[in-house]
């Protein structure tokens, strides 16, 4: 337990370069402190005390802003940067040295007690508001970016950006680092797709220019023939 909560330590000062050192992160981290009520809620739901386990996540909840179901399972090294509105519910679960930022869901898309949320696997990154919604799994290694809805499964190594979610390889390349936290360079696929209509737009106005150009000097021709003709 105690090299669990350590390893949640070290990941905070490794992965948030405002961080000034452990006192800080202990006193002033709320990711920090949901994890530590949901490893205390989730062995309350392990030995079968399902009601205080509910409410001390409902604690956890009230103090951090972070809700975090006492049936998940959440691995060492996880790290909930800021954390307001994260949502982790009931079978989800998330792998180790996992990066959160805030008003992330791990939500599902059933009504049945069944296995509804998504896995996340090590290494992850989900960004600022990002949606991951359904009983799929998102491979090591990938990132999530700022506000897509992720409704289906991600292999590793993938970057997933839009609304649905689209898997976009950057460059045909994996991700190299273990863990990057760099969301500027994700690309758009809509905007790569607005763009490539706008240049083939410019192509056809081109082609359309010259043909009516052609047609208008095919046109003169013979009226200048005529006119020659007549003279």
């Amino acid at each position: 337990m105690f090299d669990t909560l350590r390893r949640d330590i070290q990941a905070a000062k490794e992965r948030d370069p405002a961080c000034r050192g452990t006192l800080e992160v202990l006193l002033c981290y709320p990711g920090i402190h949901a994890l530590w009520f949901h490893r205390l809620a989730h062995r309350c739901w392990g030995a079968g005390f399902l009601l205080l386990a509910r409410f001390i996540s409902h604690l956890g909840r009230f103090f951090t802003g972070i809700e975090i179901h006492p049936a998940a399972r959440i691995g060492p090294g996880v790290f909930i940067d800021h954390g307001m509105g994260v949502v982790i519910g009931e079978t989800a679960e998330v792998g180790e040295n996992v990066t959160i930022y805030q008003g992330v869901t791990l939500g599902g898309t059933s009504l049945e007690r069944v296995k509804r949320h998504p896995t996340i696997h090590r290494n992850v990154v989900i960004g600022t508001g990002a949606k991951v919604l359904g009983p799929f799994t998102v491979g090591e290694n990938s990132r999530i970016g700022s506000g897509s809805v992720v409704v289906k499964e991600v292999p590793p190594n993938s970057v997933v950006v839009g609304v649905p979610g689209r898997v976009i390889y950057r460059d045909g390349k994996k991700v190299t680092t273990p863990i990057d936290l760099n969301m500027v360079d994700l690309p758009d696929p809509v905007a790569q797709a607005i763009q490539a209509m706008a240049e083939r737009l410019e192509e056809l106005e081109r082609e359309v220019g010259s043909l009516r150009a052609a047609l208008e000097a095919a046109e003169r021709q013979p009226a200048a023939s005529a006119s020659g003709e007549r003279s």
